[in-house]
């Protein structure tokens, strides 16, 4: 088995980083959108925009969640890095497969966000579909 060296965590940084900001871009767009649907909720009580704010809700946490693993699992990147510079090895080791699991963790959340977001949009073509 090789050894790990710090610029195998190290390699994550950058795929990490573009994770986070696409995330952060995601959350940005759900709090415009909640605003808005918040704003046409005040002017019409309707329990089709309730069931969106639902949604939209579930998505928000979601993204919040990846969130969180994304950012912990460059934190565990970086503590690796830091077992390897104090020749830590062994536990450098365990400690960037918790990251790496982490980050898998938060990639499948992406994937249950995408798939909630696409059901979400078929309802709006649906009903373009039917008229």
């Amino acid at each position: 088995m090789e050894e790990l060296t710090l610029t195998t965590p190290a390699l994550l940084f950058s795929a990490i980083s573009l994770i986070m900001l696409a995330y952060t871009n995601r959350f940005l767009a759900y709090a415009a959108v909640i605003r808005n649907l918040h704003d046409k909720y005040l002017q019409k009580k309707d329990s089709v925009l309730i069931a969106q704010i639902k949604n939209i809700k579930q998505r928000l946490y979601l993204t919040r969640s990846m969130q969180v693993f994304g950012i912990s699992s460059l934190l565990l990147c970086v503590f690796t890095m830091f077992l390897i510079y104090i020749e830590q090895h062994a536990i450098a080791v365990w400690v960037f497969g918790l990251a790496l699991i982490l980050l898998i963790m938060s990639l499948i959340l992406l994937v249950w966000e995408i798939q909630i977001s696409v059901k979400a949009l078929e309802h709006h073509i649906s009903d373009i579909e039917n008229n």
